[in-house]
């Protein structure tokens, strides 16, 4: 399907951060955290919407709104190296990493879902699959867990088939 230019423009961007309490405290042996900070992107064009997201602090929403925005509303959502050329540009003065580079991975995990939408296909087939499948990971096993709570979390896992944790 092909889609007129003017079906193709970015006319929204949108995001949000929620701050979402662990049920206890948790820490991986680099840090201890009792909240978790997902920040969550739409991006609209062509009558569709994308959604990307990246764990990041609250400021990532002021970035995204702010000099996101500025670089990205009217470009053309199906030219997707354009547009990160333009939001790397546009970031260059806040650094190549931390809480900019967070903001442009959510907003870019959004603008190429959008681009597989609008496409029609799935996003798989859009950035190419290197694999018919992969299993499933099981992510925890935090240091702060007692020994009990870890072989409980991970055996439980494995017991439900999940190799990988």
């Amino acid at each position: 399907m092909l889609l007129t230019t003017s079906a193709q423009k970015i006319g929204r961007i949108e995001a949000r951060a929620y701050t979402v309490p662990t049920d206890r405290p948790e820490s991986d042996g680099t840090l201890a955290w009792d909240s978790t900070t997902i920040v969550i992107v739409h991006v609209e064009g062509g009558g569709r919407q994308g959604i990307g997201y990246s764990y990041t602090s609250v400021g990532a929403v002021s970035v995204i709104h702010g000099e996101v925005a500025n670089a990205l509303l009217d470009q053309d959502v199906m030219e997707t190296g354009k547009c990160r050329r333009a939001l790397t540009a546009a970031l260059r003065n806040l650094g190549s990493g931390g809480i900019a580079q967070m903001a442009a991975a959510a907003v870019m995990a959004a603008l190429l879902d959008l681009k597989a939408r609008l496409l029609e296909i799935p996003l798989v087939a859009l950035l190419g699959a290197c694999r018919e499948s992969i299993p499933v990971y099981g992510s925890g096993g935090f240091t702060s867990y007692t020994d009990r709570e870890l072989a409980d979390q991970l055996g439980g896992w494995a017991a439900e088939g999940i190799s990988m944790v």
